[in-house]
């Protein structure tokens, strides 16, 4: 009598938490962070991996006050390979939430099973087109920028000083195509030359010929990782920066494309939505904190996976732990009630950041270091042009 009696308290009080809350608080937070971690862009994917990390352990290895497991995983910058282990951390990891992605044609394959699954993905780099506009979708969150936001930035700055024509390269994938597409949106000089490589194209040889036939005063790369250092080793090396001043991404002028690179980044013109030297506090200590853990200076990348762990743990303190309520887990990411490494930080109705850009340029800090410096902003809260094509839907 008594074990029926128990059974049906905990039947009541079951039927009670349900009708009170809609949903338990979990135990733990498990992170399925997939990213890249081998090949030419392995640089990138580890950063965003150190970053994150580092996020956990500021917050005493908790995600919203819930003991946090992250599972990383290396998607060998291979969509199928990505999609594989996608599936498998959703359907065997249970993972609570996704991460970690830097290819845009990776995120691209890995989405679809992650919203199919109603599994949040706070992707801390790739942000496609797609994902920004028509195919915007409430499991998705974009921490960094929209893929076309940095060239845009770039695109802008060479119209202001007065470039009269210049050579434009970028792998021949989806954020490669929309970086140049977003350059132009804002570049309204001459187009000397526009090309697309292959996206583990290591030798520029070609391309550097090409440019020195085309005449150009400028040039706007978009080369991501190992294919930025060598691109710019190669550039310098043929003597085309006399002629021509090199503009890039953030991506392709950060630290960790300076270290490889050395002195023949001296005066490379870069654009970017965070810098070490952005004056706030979140921002000090996690530049101070990353190079005490890991001996060499944060990049852009590495503020991104910071901040996706900063996202994700005000989302959870903000829903008491109860991440079976997904409705109430999508305002509490959409608030995005965290300290920003960047400063102010607010998501647009699409999901993907409203902010400032900055222009930096490499130089040699007093200790003769060399290193990005900001000098400008370019733009202030700057929405992405896709915004205005996303219907985003109701859970």
């Amino acid at each position: 009598m008594k074990r029926h009696s128990l059974q049906h308290s905990l039947v009541a009080l079951s039927i009670g938490a349900l009708m009170a809350g809609g949903a338990y608080a979990a135990d733990q937070v498990k992170v399925g962070l997939l990213s890249t971690l081998s090949g030419p862009g392995a640089g990138l994917g580890v950063d965003i991996r150190d970053g994150f990390n580092l996020a956990v352990k500021h917050m005493n290895g908790k995600i919203g006050n819930l003991p946090a497991e992250v599972v990383v995983v290396d998607d060998q910058q291979n969509p199928e390979v990505a999609k594989q282990t996608a599936e498998r951390l959703l359907k065997r990891d249970k993972v609570d939430f996704m991460t970690g992605t830097v290819f845009s044609n990776v995120m691209l394959a890995v989405g679809q099973p992650a919203f199919q699954n109603k599994t949040f993905f706070i992707s801390p780099n790739a942000g496609p087109s797609q994902y920004a506009g028509a195919q915007c979708n409430p499991y998705f969150f974009n921490v960094s920028q929209q893929n076309d936001a940095l060239h845009e930035a770039a695109g802008k700055t060479m119209q202001d000083k007065g470039f009269k024509r210049v050579a434009l390269i970028a792998p021949n994938y989806p954020a490669g195509k929309d970086s140049i597409a977003g350059f132009k949106r804002f570049y309204k000089g001459e187009i000397g030359m526009e090309t697309y490589t292959a996206l583990n194209q290591l030798d520029y040889g070609a391309e550097l010929s090409k440019m020195r036939a085309a005449n150009v005063d400028g040039v706007y790369i978009f080369l991501p990782g190992g294919l930025g250092v060598n691109f710019i080793k190669q550039f310098v090396g043929a003597g085309l920066s006399k002629d021509m001043t090199l503009y890039a991404p953030g991506f392709s002028a950060d630290e960790d494309v300076i270290r490889a690179v050395g002195e023949s980044m001296l005066g490379t013109f870069n654009t970017s939505q965070w810098a070490h030297d952005l004056d706030n506090a979140a921002n000090k200590k996690f530049v101070a904190d990353f190079q005490k853990e890991f001996g060499r200076m944060p990049s852009l990348y590495a503020s991104h996976g910071y901040d996706a762990a900063k996202l994700m743990d005000a989302a959870v303190r903000d829903v008491k732990g109860k991440l079976d309520d997904k409705a109430a887990l999508r305002k509490a990411l959409e608030a995005a009630k965290f300290e920003s490494v960047r400063g102010a930080f607010k998501f647009n109705t699409n999901h993907f950041p409203v902010q400032d850009y900055y222009l930096r340029v490499v130089t040699k800090d007093a200790q003769g270091k060399l290193t990005n410096r900001t000098v400008g902003t370019v733009f202030k809260n700057h929405q992405d042009a896709y915004a205005k094509d996303c219907k985003m839907q109701n859970l």
